[in-house]
This record gives structure tokens, sequence and C-alpha cells, in this order.
């Protein structure tokens, strides 16, 4: 049977889900945010088909370059549920300055990939706002990014974050030193609470104290409980560079994040070497103490899971500690000792003693 003359209307894009224009309309939105950011080296407007950065402008002259990409993880998800979509920005810098930081480079610039079922020009505005905070932050342009519409892969309003940072650093300053010792002190710096790893043992656990992340967090009354769980990752990109240009007692950092302090402490350290940690040394936030609390969660498990009140460790020489921590100091921190690094052939190369105060 013939169909000769029946027209069926050809399908848009649009149609299909995507809507070009509310991309275009977001690019408008977002450019004042991504000029902020500029610094020396990165000049040119968002737009083009690729981002550009010029290290001699930057002050370089034989640097290696360093780079780094993360996500936020299922963090998002609190922000989509609470509807508070301007902090999630500031995580996706954090976990990928903190992490070029600790090589001893600084954030030059910060590319970013915003993907999401159905695409809201002032939801994608309000995370870049955030992701243009934390560039600032971290003295970072923000030279480019792509937004994907991805129809039938993100569902309402899902949507998932990437970032992805280059810094660089001049050939002789490179960390972790190659002069790490039995007997070099740890320091730790504080953390802004839960950070951006652990969300998903989180939501779990807010789950099983049958709360809604609009009701008041139990251990921050005055915020709603997604508004405390939300709290942005501390940037530390500026106390630790400041640090390091005043002292050469520096000799390793660490950003702790997912695997905690077991995992993440051993790749800056030699084989044969370790850390003993005085877990009574911590100052552990009161979101740590809930939620090991409601979830039952044991101490072991909380300190491979998440940060617990430090987000970043310094391995300093232990005849110049005090010189470390007058420098940490200098530029804002309040750094406490942790422990010392131990000798460890075999076995656990992370040993706690004493008692975290959850």
């Amino acid at each position: 049977m013939s169909h000769t003359g029946e027209k069926t209307a050809g399908l848009t894009y649009a149609e299909a889900g995507v809507d070009i224009d509310a991309g275009a309309r977001m690019v408008e939105l977002i450019k004042p945010l991504v000029r902020a950011t500029r610094r020396r080296g990165a000049n040119a407007e968002i737009g083009g088909f690729g981002g550009l950065f010029d290290l001699k402008a930057a002050g370089f002259t034989d640097p290696i370059l360093v780079a780094a990409n993360d996500g936020v993880g299922t963090k998002v998800k609190i922000a989509i549920e609470s509807g508070i979509h301007d902090t999630v920005g500031i995580d996706l810098v954090a976990m990928c300055v903190n992490d070029l930081v600790v090589q001893g480079a600084e954030p030059l610039f910060f590319l970013d990939y915003y993907a999401t079922g159905k695409l809201d020009p002032e939801i994608g505005a309000q995370i870049v706002t955030g992701i243009a905070a934390g560039c600032l932050e971290a003295g970072a342009a923000l030279i480019g990014g792509e937004t994907a519409e991805m129809p039938g892969v993100y569902a309402g309003e899902d949507y998932d974050l990437a970032g992805f940072a280059v810094g660089a650093a001049e050939r002789g300053d490179l960390l972790p030193r190659g002069d790490i010792q039995e007997g070099d002190v740890v320091l730790g710096l504080a953390s802004s609470g839960v950070h951006s790893n652990g969300f998903s043992l989180v939501r779990k656990i807010v789950e099983r104290a049958g709360l809604k992340f609009s009701d008041p967090a139990p251990f921050a009354p005055k915020k709603s409980l997604g508004e405390a769980l939300l709290e942005p990752t501390r940037i530390y990109v500026k106390p630790v560079l400041s640090a390091l240009r005043k002292t050469r007692a520096i000799k390793a950092f660490a950003h702790i994040t997912g695997g905690g302090y077991p995992e993440n402490i051993p790749r800056v350290l030699p084989d044969g070497l370790g850390v003993k940690i005085d877990l009574a040394s911590i100052p552990v936030p009161p979101v740590f103490s809930w939620l090991a609390r409601a979830g039952g969660v044991a101490e072991r498990e909380m300190l491979r899971t998440f940060n617990c009140g430090v987000g970043m460790i310094a391995v300093v020489d232990a005849a110049m500690a005090l010189e470390a921590e007058d420098a940490l100091r200098a530029s804002g921190e309040e750094p406490v000792r942790l422990g010392v690094l131990v000798a460890t052939p075999s076995g656990d190369r992370v040993v706690f003693e004493g008692k975290l105060a959850l």
C-alpha cells in the first residue's frame, strides 16, 4: 500500500529534547563570570574552539606542567534535591586544584564539563558562579568548558560535573621532595567539613536517619541539612603556595580525599616509609561525629572514607617543624601536629594511635 502524497513533519533537535537556544542563553549568562577569572597568561573570551594560555606571560622560565581532573561525586545529588547549585562548582575546582598544589604547582587554568538531561540556563549559570568563585580563590583562569544536554542519559533535573585543571611549577620546585625520611613530622590543615567524597555513605545515613535535606541539620541547627552538607571543599592553594615560598622545611603535601588517610598519605612517601598518626590530635568537626553516630560507622571506616577534619597534610623536616608551622600560620592556617614518619618495611603504612574525638 502506497503512502505517496502523505507528508510526515520533519523532526527538530528541540523535539528530540535538546534546546540549542538554551545553551546559547547560558553562554551569555556566564560570560561575565568567566571574564572575572582572567589572570596573567589568559585573556581570551570564551566561545572559541579551545582555550589559550601563555606560560611566558605567566612568568615561568623552565616550567613543568601538572594536570588533574576530578568530579564532585554524588554530592551533586544533594545540590539537586536541595535546589542549592552555587557551591558544588567550588567543590569541583577544589578537588582538582588541591591535587595540583600538593605537587608544588600553581594552578593556571581550568575547564569544566556540565552534563544534564534538560538544560536550565539559570541553574547552569548558578553552577558556573561556583566554578568561577573557586577559580578566583585558586588563581586559575576559567578558559573553557562544555555544556552537554543529554536527554535519555540523565533523568529529570539530574546533572553531573567534571573539572580539568592545569598548573605549572619551575623544574626544581616540584613536590614531593626526594629527601623525605624517618622522623619527619606530619602536620594537618583543617578541612571545612565532608569536602567532596564519601557522599554515597552520607546520603545513606541521611536516609536511615529519616531526615529530609530541608530539615534543620542536627550538627548545625541554624542551617538546613542540605545547606550544611553542601559546605564547599576548602581550597588550599594560596596558603600552601605562600608557605612553600617562605620555607624549605616542607617536603610534601597530601590531599585527603576518597580513601581517607590510609590511601592518600602513602602516595607521597617513598617505599619503606609510613606514618604514625595520633588520632586524638585531629580536630573533628561536628558533622563527622553526627555521621558516625547516626550511621553506626566504625572509626576505621570513618578514617578510610572521610577526611574527619584534616583535608591536607604536610610532611616537614623535623629540625624545621616550627619554621614550617610559622610559615603555615602566616598564610592563615592553624596546623596541628598529627604524627611522624616511621619505617614500615611491611604491613600497614598508616598506623593509628589513640581515638578520634567523635
